[in-house]
Formats: C-alpha cells, structure tokens, sequence
C-alpha cells in the first residue's frame, strides 16, 4: 500500500480533519486523524495490515503487541498476516499495563503496532509495559507518524505514513488566538 494509498484512505474514511484541536500530548493542532475511523471498515484494516506485512517481513518477532483501543484491530490484523500472537495494553488506574489474560515471555521479541503518533507518548508507554517483562522490542510500526521525526523510540520505526503538521504549546497557537473553538477529541483516558 503506496503513501499515497494511505492519504486516500485517511481523507475517504473521515480520518482526517480540519478544525482546532487539542491533541492527547496537550499541544494544539490544526489537523487531526480520527483513528477510530482507520477501523471503521474491514477492507481497509486489511490493506493496512497486509502494507505493515510488507514492510516488516525483514523482522525476526514473535508477537504484536498494540495499546488500546483503535490500535487493538490493527495489531490484530497484522499478527493475523503475519501468522504471530497478538497481545494489548490499556491503561488501568492510569497506567498503561499489559492486558489481563495476556502474558509476555522473557526475551520474546516484540513488534509494536500503533495507529497514530504525535510525541509518541502511548508508545513509550506501551514501551516500558514490554521491557518489565524482560522481552526484546525488534520495531514500532505506525499507520500515521506525525512527530516530524522528532521520536527516539530506541529501535527502527516503520511508518506507513510520515505527515509534517505543526502542533503549538497551548501559549504559542495561533488558533487559540483567533478565538477558534477548540475540540479534545480522541479517548486514551490521558
């Protein structure tokens, strides 16, 4: 699935919006992808697991491992394409930890699958989860990256798309000083 697959696929679903928002790091933006609506339809979480496949064939992993919720179903269906167990976190108390019922082994290698990064704070999150038990973190792959390359996660990031959109601190934006309403979408409990 091209880059331009991925656009398309944002702009069609309703994924991507324009208005003003305040984004789940605090920073104000512009633009903003809906995530929950990359999942809205079937076909297309399948292209987006087969484009995830593709690029992350190279990888020597045993699970996929996705922070809740929108994520949930990709990950999912990127382990389904790639034949590997699937394991989520989600934030209990305000911690992310790994869900419930599900296990990582000492030294298992990991693959992370998020929908959209900003300043990658779920990741480093879901990051931390990983490394209590011990296990190895071989990539993340992101559907959207947004951070402007600006994110460290300490092993390769496999995007399938990169967008530059400027975020403001809440003091610096300039939507917030023509009086345009702002809107907190989004659901990470943050």
């Amino acid at each position: 699935m091209s880059k331009k697959a991925i656009e398309k696929l944002l702009v069609d679903s309703g994924a991507f919006l324009e208005g003003h928002f305040k984004l789940t790091s605090g920073k104000h933006s512009k633009y903003y992808v809906e995530k929950i609506k990359l999942i809205q339809y079937p076909e297309d979480v399948v292209q987006i697991g087969k484009a995830f496949a593709a690029k992350c064939a190279h990888l020597d992993f045993d699970v996929v491992v996705s922070p809740a919720l929108g994520a949930i179903v990709l990950g999912y269906e990127v382990a389904k394409q790639m034949s590997k167990r699937f394991v989520f976190t989600q934030r209990k108390d305000g911690k992310m930890t790994i869900r419930s019922g599900f296990d990582l082994q000492p030294n298992e290698k990991v693959l992370i699958i998020e929908d959209v990064t900003t300043t990658g704070g779920s990741v480093f999150e879901v990051i931390d989860c990983i490394k209590k038990r011990d296990a190895d973190i071989v990539g993340v792959g992101l559907v959207v990256d947004r951070s402007g390359d600006t994110i460290d996660f300490g092993v390769p990031i496999i995007p399938l798309l990169t967008l530059k959109i400027e975020a403001y601190e809440p003091d610096e934006c300039p939507l917030c000083k023509e009086d345009i309403p702002i809107t907190k979408p989004g659901s990470s409990g943050k």
